[in-house]
Order: structure tokens, then sequence, then C-alpha cells
């Protein structure tokens, strides 16, 4: 039997997610897998969504404990940058999008605040700002589940043979350009309106 914790509970729960993936990630599973009756999980995490908002913070972490943008940093190239990471955490976890997806930041909000200081001390108007962490936040979650649904056991099955095969980080970058040309113009705007 595994000594069973907070941590460990959670570092199983994500194991059990790569192995089974979401749909199949269950208490009952969970206990087995930890040797332990499934009631005794609920010592830990009340509800099944408690647990999977614990298993969606910690798979997080490569994310949440990225270097927060300096003074000096240029913001395009922080935005972009900021982007890729949530993506590539992401994707390290199997339906990792899925788990994340409806998470709340709790615990990252003085990281968000953060953030979002940078990018208005930098030009980008508050509210601007503030649309586009949420749109490319979106966005990128929303890349990661179609690449992770292509990836999927019969994922790209049923496409015509004339259909191309979609390279998904090329996809992500040209719709992340998109989103930064988009704060660039309400950057210009803004300074053309002082």
């Amino acid at each position: 039997m595994t000594k069973m914790n907070r941590e460990t509970v959670v570092t199983e729960a994500l194991d059990l997610l790569d192995e089974v993936g979401l749909e199949a990630v269950s208490t009952r599973r969970l206990a087995k897998r930890l040797g332990v009756e499934q009631p005794s999980l609920y010592y830990h995490f009340r509800t099944k969504k408690d647990l999977l908002a614990a298993m969606a913070h910690a798979a997080m972490a490569p994310h949440a404990g990225a270097q927060l943008p300096s003074p000096e940093d240029d913001w395009r190239e922080w935005f972009l940058e900021n982007s890729r990471s949530l993506r590539r955490t992401l994707l390290l976890r199997r339906d990792g999008a899925r788990l994340h997806a409806g998470s709340t930041p709790i615990g990252d909000l003085d990281r968000i605040r953060h953030k979002m200081a940078f990018l208005v001390t930098s030009g980008v108007p508050e509210n601007d700002a503030q649309m586009a962490m949420l749109a490319a936040g979106r966005y990128t979650v929303g890349c990661v589940l179609e690449e992770q649904a292509d990836a999927a056991p019969g994922g790209d099955e049923g496409l015509p043979a004339d259909v191309p095969v979609i390279d998904h980080e090329s996809a992500f970058e040209a719709g992340l350009t998109l989103i930064l040309k988009g704060m660039e113009q309400c950057v210009e705007g803004a300074d053309g309106a002082a």
C-alpha cells in the first residue's frame, strides 16, 4: 500500500490520467491503484471535482513556475512566450487541455496580476490587456484540445485523402501572431489618442 497524502493522491491521479485518459479516471480506479478503499480518498478530497481541480493545479506547475516578466522585457516577446509556455504545459499530460479547461486559477492570482501590470505598464490599454490574455489563454486551450484529440487513437480517421494533415504548432503560431497583431493595433490606437 502506498503511503497516502494529498500530494501522493494527486501524483498517482495524474499518472492514471496519462495512462487511461480523463474519461476513464475514476475514484474507484485511483483507489485501486493506491491500494486503498475508495472512501479513504474522501479524507483528502471531498469530491471528484476537488480532486480534478487539484490535478489541474498540479499539472500547470511548469507554466506556473515560469519566470514572470520584468520591466525591461519586450511585451510582445513575453506575450508570445507566455502562450507557448501554456501550450507546452498542457501538452505534457494526456488530456491536459481538457483537465485544465474550466479550472479556476485561485493560487495564481498574484502571478496573473503581475502579468497584467506588466502589459499595462508596457503600454497595452488595461481592458485590451485583459481581453488579450483571456483570448490567448482560451485560444491556446482550444488549440491543444484539437491537437490532443487528433493524437488520440482514431483521432484523424475519416478524413478524405486530399485533406492536408495539420501542423499543430505552425497553426498555433499563426493564430497567436494574429492575436499579437490585434494587441499592437490597440497600443498604436492608444498612443495616437494620447
